[in-house]
C-alpha cells in the first residue's frame, strides 16, 4: 500500500475524487465522550483505514455540544493517518466570530474539506430554531462564509425523506438548490432506508437545474434499541418492511446483525445502480458491521 505524502491526503478534493467514475466509500465517526470510547473510536478508525476511504468525517454533538471534541478528534486524523478528514460545522450557537476562528484553525491544519450545516436546534429537534444573535440562520450563509474565508471544498446535508421542519419535499430540493448555489460541491444525506427516497430527491434537484452530486448516507442496524434512535434522530419513522425485518429476530443479537448488514447491503447495491457518486457509512464508532457490508458490495480499495 502506498502511503500519500501527509499534504496530499489532506488536500485530497471530494468533489475531483467524486467525478472519477469509481464509487466513492466514506466514513462518519462521531467524538468520543470517555477514554473508553476513544479507544473505540480508533479501533474503528485504523480498521476502517485498510479500505483507503475517499473520506472520513466527524460530526458535531446535538446543539453544537462537542465542538472541541471534534475539532480535536479531526486534528488527530490529520496528523496520525492517511485519512482524508472532512470538518463538520454548524451554526448552532456560534457567532461568526467564533465561526471564522474555527475555520482559521482548520485552514491552519491543513484540513480543506468542510460539511457546512445549520445544524438541530440546541434542546432537540422538538425545540424551535433560534439562530445565534451573531451568528447565521441557515446553511446556505455556512456556504457562503467558508467561500470566503480558505480554499475549501463544501459540502452540505440532504434529507431524502423530508427535513423535520420542512412543509415538502419539494421545499428540501429547493433549500438543496439554494446551498449549491451559494457555493456547495455536493451533499451527504440524512441516513434513509428506500431506493425511491434517494431518487426522488436526486430527480427534483436535477429538474430544479442543478446536479449536484448527492452522496447517500446509510447507518447499518445491528441492535433493534437502534430502530427507536434512528427515528428520534431523523424526526422520520423506519419503513415497516425494515422494522419487520429486524423485529422477526429481535430475540437473536447474532441474526439482528446479520439481517442488518444484509438490509445495508441490498439498499447500497440498489443505490450505485441508480447512479449514486458512492456510500457514506454512519459507523457508530464501530467498523465491524460497515466492513461487512463493504465486502458485500465487492468495492476495491482506493488506489
Amino acid at each position: 500500500m502506498a502511503v500519500l505524502p501527509r499534504a496530499a491526503h489532506l488536500v485530497r478534493s471530494i468533489p475531483d475524487a467524486l467525478a472519477q467514475g469509481r464509487p466513492s466509500i466514506s466514513f462518519e465517526f462521531f467524538p468520543p465522550k470517555d477514554d473508553a470510547g476513544e479507544a473505540a473510536l480508533w479501533e474503528a478508525i485504523r480498521d476502517l483505514e485498510k479500505t483507503r476511504p475517499t473520506f472520513v468525517s466527524v460530526t458535531y454533538g446535538a446543539g453544537g455540544s462537542s465542538r472541541d471534541r471534534t475539532i480535536r478528534v479531526t486534528d488527530r486524523i490529520a496528523q496520525e493517518t492517511t485519512l482524508t478528514p472532512m470538518a463538520h460545522l454548524t451554526c448552532v450557537g456560534h457567532s461568526v466570530a467564533q465561526l471564522r476562528s474555527i475555520i482559521g484553525h482548520y485552514v491552519n491544519v491543513g484540513v480543506r474539506n468542510v460539511l457546512a450545516l445549520r445544524g438541530d436546534p440546541q434542546g432537540g429537534l422538538d425545540q424551535a430554531w433560534v439562530p445565534h444573535p451573531e451568528g447565521l440562520d441557515h446553511a446556505d450563509e455556512l456556504v457562503a462564509l467558508l467561500r470566503t474565508l480558505g480554499p475549501f471544498t463544501v459540502g452540505v446535508a440532504a434529507f431524502p425523506d423530508r427535513h423535520p421542519e420542512s412543509p415538502s419535499l419539494d421545499h428540501d430540493a429547493e433549500v438543496l438548490v439554494r446551498k449549491a448555489d451559494a457555493g456547495a460541491d455536493f451533499a451527504i444525506t440524512q441516513f434513509f432506508f428506500t431506493r425511491e427516497a434517494y431518487v426522488d430527491l436526486r430527480d427534483r434537484v436535477i429538474a430544479r437545474g442543478r446536479d449536484l452530486p448527492i452522496i447517500p448516507g446509510l447507518m447499518p442496524v445491528t441492535n433493534v434499541r437502534q430502530l427507536a434512535r434512528m427515528t428520534q434522530l431523523s424526526g422520520q419513522p423506519v419503513p415497516r418492511a425494515v422494522t419487520e425485518r429486524l423485529e422477526r429476530v429481535a430475540d437473536d443479537p447474532v441474526a439482528v446483525r446479520a439481517v442488518g448488514v444484509e438490509i445495508a447491503t441490498e439498499l447500497a447495491e440498489e443505490l450505485l445502480d441508480e447512479g449514486a457518486p458512492g456510500i457514506h457509512f454512519i459507523t457508530m464508532n464501530r467498523s465491524t458491521a460497515t466492513l461487512q457490508v463493504w465486502a458485500n458490495l465487492g468495492l476495491e480499495a482506493a488506489q
